[in-house]
């Protein structure tokens, strides 16, 4: 595969040619240095791409991994037809945003941007990450029986939480989660997709383990999750 890369807007654009296959280790490799180089905001563009196999599917997937992260963003462009069938049946599609054109790519980068300000502005409580050890009942959503069973939320959020000691989901997988929080008796079934996955070699404490979102949250449900948060946050204050 040959990769050529250009910048626009401060993003860099992966041009792709040819075959995503097992000789594809340097769209790794140019990815990493995009990273070290400071450039976290990253597009490709599959136009001219003529096939890919799975072991090319790994390979996108470690470089998006490696993208997310270090608090990066991967876009997808340019999906040609004969392609868009393994892209569905990897489920490349649900974890990763594909646009048709290289400027609806790009202007999904500043939309991002302005969405991250509202929400730090309007939404800030439900940013609040309370570090605390609640076990919970976790599975795939796609699946009736539980897949792991009495792990442990390391940090929770009315978005989101870090759930340790499970190494079974990839990113974009979406989960079933069941908790209780201890001021109220009531089972709580929460809705999630997998957002970041922990590094072994570079955060050992953290393996296994994975980031959620929390998806489809009813309002008070979250208002629940703020609740239990700000009134654990301020015994620690107090304590303190």
């Amino acid at each position: 595969m040959e990769i050529k890369t250009r910048l626009k807007e401060k993003i860099v654009i992966l041009d792709l040619y040819g075959r995503i296959d097992v000789d594809s280790a340097n769209l790794i490799e140019v990815i990493g240095q995009c990273i070290r180089d400071g450039y976290c905001e990253i597009i490709c563009n599959f136009e001219e791409v003529d096939f890919i196999d799975y072991l090319g599917i790994s390979a996108l997937v470690l470089a998006y991994k490696e993208v997310i992260n270090n608090n990066g963003r991967m876009k997808f462009i340019n999906i040609p037809a004969h392609l868009k069938g393994l892209f569905s049946v990897a489920g490349l599609d649900r974890a990763i945003d594909i646009y048709a054109t290289e400027d609806l790519a790009v202007n999904s980068f500043r939309e991002d941007k302005i969405i991250e300000e509202i929400k730090k502005l309007q939404l800030r409580r439900r940013f609040k990450r309370l570090p605390i050890d609640i076990k919970i009942e976790l599975r795939d959503k796609r699946q009736k029986s539980p897949v792991c069973l009495k792990l442990d939320i390391l940090n929770l959020s009315a978005i989101g939480a870090y759930i340790y000691g499970c190494d079974k989901f990839k990113l974009g997988d979406e989960v079933i989660l069941r908790l209780k929080l201890s001021s109220n008796p009531q089972e709580l079934e929460l809705e999630a997709k997998v957002v970041w996955l922990p590094d072994k070699q570079i955060q050992p404490h953290l393996h296994p383990g994975m980031g959620v979102e929390f998806c489809n949250i009813s309002s008070s449900i979250q208002e629940k999750l703020l609740e239990f948060i700000e009134r654990n946050l301020s015994f620690m204050s107090t304590d303190e």
